[in-house]
């Protein structure tokens, strides 16, 4: 008896588990990366049919060989995701996140190159700027939001373009962070860079670490505090939260700050980097492009639907899977194909809820067919005792 009680108390467990919109969200991101990986392989089948086996092996397990980048190149898209993210909470689209991740990354620099501190602290101070520098872009946005109700994608875009032509700007025209001969920046001196973890031959370094922390701290923010239960009450329903005295324009303001922040961080962690190069650091070319990593951000945002921790696993997903598209060409594969993997697994992720559905309808039918063969075998053992019954 009890152990029918315990067999009934974990069936009911895993029912409100598969029920659950944590779990849902995580099937639906699996079968997206899935379905993408199928069709990649389609798409190498297509372009090179013998190579193409071992390109999409390059793809798939290319990554662990170079673990080290994978975590390196996974912490700015982590932390432009978790900003991507975070505002999604509120119901924003911060699209914006290149802009606050270019102005982060020149705030660190400017404070690495330009401000003569302790060598213990400078490396902090200049993380802290790229801080404040994301929290400025992010704050102009927010106020043209809050106050003039401007779409935050419209601001967000355009000061993505300002925030990139300004920092190449004043890069170029600052003969000590800019060398004209490489057309890049110069090295940060050792004492700016962020401690490595002594990945040989990888920019690894403590920022993987910090940013997995901000992830989590995020993550109580917003299940298990008052602001985070207010950040997501606005996003679900600003009208019923204004209505219940939460402060929607502040918090609109507040939420903007915080992404823009998170994105600054993000350059700052990339740039303060050092490199796999003795001596030598992480550089930044001014060639009047927008940052790529803030739209992966959005890919990495997208892929573990908003969610603080979901944002961490998909970033060092994403970051695994372009590590292992530049191994494909040494198979004669273009490392654009991941760009394509990426493109169509951030396209079958926004079929979230069909996926979800349709994969729920196939585990009630499953549980329904069990149940039934159960039903059948029972009423059969029952007949086959009456019958041996009547027999005796």
């Amino acid at each position: 008896m009890q152990d029918k009680k315990n067999a009934k108390s974990f069936g009911e467990k895993l029912k409100d588990m598969t029920h659950s919109k944590g779990f849902s969200s995580f099937t639906a991101a699996l079968l997206a990366i899935v379905l993408g990986l199928v069709f990649g392989f389609i798409v190498m089948l297509v372009a090179d049919a013998g190579n193409a086996f071992k390109g999409f092996e390059s793809v798939v397990s290319g990554g662990f060989q170079r673990i080290g980048d994978v975590f390196y190149f996974a912490t700015p898209i982590l932390m432009t995701g978790l900003a991507v993210g975070f505002a999604f909470k509120m119901g924003l689209f911060n699209i914006g996140a290149s802009g606050q991740y270019t102005m982060g990354m020149f705030f660190a620099l400017y404070v690495g190159f330009m401000w003569d501190l302790p060598q213990g602290i400078h490396w902090v101070v200049a993380i802290l700027a790229g801080l404040v520098g994301g929290m400025i872009w992010g704050f102009i946005p927010g106020i043209f939001k809050a106050l003039l109700n401007v779409n935050e994608v419209i601001t967000s875009i355009m000061f993505n373009y300002i925030g990139m032509y300004l920092v190449d700007m004043l890069i170029q025209g600052n003969g000590t962070m800019y060398v004209s001969s490489t057309t890049r920046t110069n090295y940060l001196p050792k004492h700016v860079q962020i401690p490595t973890l002594g990945v040989e031959g990888s920019n690894v370094n403590f920022g993987i670490i910090f940013a997995v922390i901000i992830g989590v701290i995020l993550y109580i923010v917003l299940q298990k505090t008052t602001f985070g239960y207010e950040l997501k009450a606005t996003g679900f329903n600003k009208t019923a939260a204004d209505y219940a005295g939460m402060k929607g324009k502040r918090n609109i303001i507040l939420t903007m700050v915080i992404a823009g922040g998170l994105a600054g961080l993000g350059g700052a962690f990339a740039i303060l980097a050092p490199s796999a190069i003795a001596g030598s650091s992480m550089t930044y070319e001014p060639i009047n492009i927008i940052a790529a990593n803030g739209f992966n951000g959005i890919a990495v945002a997208l892929l573990g639907s908003a969610h603080p921790i979901g944002i961490i696993f998909s970033s060092v997903f994403i970051s695994h899977i372009q590590r292992g598209g530049t191994l494909a060409s040494l198979h004669g594969f273009k490392p654009e194909i991941i760009d394509v993997v990426i493109a169509v697994i951030i396209y079958f992720s926004a079929f979230a809820m069909i996926m979800n559905a349709g994969f729920a309808k196939f585990l009630k039918n499953l549980r329904e067919r069990r149940h039934k063969v159960s039903e059948a075998k029972s009423i059969g053992d029952k007949d086959a005792s009456s019958n041996t019954k009547e027999a005796k």
